[in-house]
């Protein structure tokens, strides 16, 4: 999920499509890279109206048991982030790049904890995952200009949107440094390369290293700035949680 698509999942049981991709106008990922990249698949998400959906994020392994994504991809009924138990059932898979051929290291989120800086969320997993390298999480704060690459299991397009079955990638630029959050805009494939829907929690990352995760941003694909949360404000709050 991104939060300007949050209301539009809402209203569909989403399944996924045949063949779908991921970050729009991005490229795929090649064989055994970004293991870390997770996806997040959700499901009996509660309504208002007491009926439920299924839903997806992306996020990032950032210690053997915890995954870091988008606080709004975890919420009760009324669309409030919430912490503590996970609300709904959300398996995490980790370790691939293509679900069609590859079975990945899978595993069931527990417990939710939200950041108060931005739209962050930390994901305790069950079982520590000791097959995938983590990211670690940058300390050092980003600067204009500087190239970062984004890889999601989102949809290709805005229309009609559907989880990837392959993880796609794309190198954008930063665009805007504010207190908490990175404005970034599409540099590679194509000036439009940028994430979508379901690329919620997408890490952006250079050097091993996290730099911010997809937060929000115009109908994909786009040439405008996406809106992403710093990584580098939290280090310490992840810190204390994971160590």
């Amino acid at each position: 999920m991104r939060l300007r698509a949050l209301l539009a999942a809402a209203l569909l049981t989403i399944t996924t499509a045949p063949t779908a991709w991921a970050v729009a106008h991005g490229s795929d990922v090649p064989p055994g890279q970004f293991g870390f990249v997770a996806k997040l698949s959700m499901t009996k998400i509660p309504r208002p109206d007491g009926s439920t959906y299924a839903s997806y994020c992306t996020g990032a392994l950032i210690a053997p048991g915890w995954v870091l994504t988008t606080g709004h991809c975890f919420h009760d009924a009324h669309r409030d982030r919430v912490s503590g138990k996970v609300p709904y059932p959300t398996t995490v898979t980790l370790g691939l790049v293509d679900e069609t051929t590859e079975s990945g290291v899978a595993r069931k989120a527990t417990e939710v904890l939200q950041a108060k800086e931005n739209d962050v969320a930390l994901i305790r997993l069950d079982t520590p995952v000791t097959t995938v390298t983590p990211l670690t999480v940058s300390r050092t704060a980003p600067k204009i200009g500087q190239q970062l690459t984004l890889a999601g299991w989102g949809s290709l397009t805005a229309t009609n949107p559907a989880p990837a079955q392959r993880l796609q990638q794309g190198t954008v630029a930063v665009a805007k440094v504010d207190p908490t959050t990175l404005g970034v805009r599409g540099a590679a494939p194509e000036i439009t390369t940028s994430a979508c829907t379901y690329d919620s929690g997408a890490p952006y990352f250079t050097d091993g290293r996290l730099v911010s995760l997809e937060a929000t941003g115009p109908g994909c694909p786009h040439a405008g700035i996406e809106t992403t949360s710093r990584a580098d404000v939290l280090a310490d709050w992840i810190t204390t949680h994971t160590a």
